[in-house]
């Protein structure tokens, strides 16, 4: 690249991969962060946007996914802790 020229910087989500792996889904979380750390440390400083790109896409998808199963997982839980809740007033 020319001195002085700039380029498009891919969005991390860094933040939001750490908040998936702490609260919503941990499986998902964790390669959500190796691929949001390699937008940041690896392809933005870099300068290569395709492979940048291509990681904040995967990171973006796996963040998505984290959401949505880690949200499943916390509804059934406490579904189910309703549930246990209930049977045990039923027996007293």
């Amino acid at each position: 690249m020319e001195e002085g020229a700039t380029h498009a910087v891919a969005p991390s989500y860094l933040g939001w991969s750490i908040f998936n792996t702490l609260c919503c889904c941990l499986p998902l979380g964790i390669p959500a962060i190796i691929f949001s750390c390699k937008v940041t440390f690896a392809a933005n400083e870099q300068g290569e946007i395709a492979l940048a790109e291509d990681a904040s896409r995967t990171a973006m998808a796996l963040n998505i996914a984290s959401v949505i199963l880690g949200s499943i997982c916390i509804t059934i839980f406490v579904i189910y802790k309703v549930q246990e809740i209930q049977e045990l007033k039923k027996q007293h």
